[in-house]
């Protein structure tokens, strides 16, 4: 039996469904500045293949590394934690 790598997972919070089985996810990540000790928020966006087009605009999901499906499309999606209220 084969053993797969282990793959990247991130958590973030869709912010755009608009194109057919893809979402565009965002995370957040806050870390100290080393010289200056400010907290800095900075933000990376992913696109994301949904299959079954489940996801809305602000749900919070996790989403997994995966081989290239597209120019800018290589996570999938997981599962989906919380739904959009």
């Amino acid at each position: 039996m084969e053993k797969r790598n282990l793959r990247k997972e991130r958590t973030g919070i869709v912010v755009s469904n608009k194109m057919d089985k893809s979402i565009i996810v965002e995370i957040v990540r806050t870390f100290k500045h080393r010289m200056y000790g400010k907290f800095i928020k900075k933000t990376n966006t992913f696109v994301a293949h949904d299959e079954n087009n489940d996801c809305n605009v602000g749900d919070t999901v996790r989403i997994m590394e995966t081989k290239p499906l597209s120019k800018s499309k290589n996570w999938r999606l997981v599962e989906i934690i919380e739904r959009a209220k």
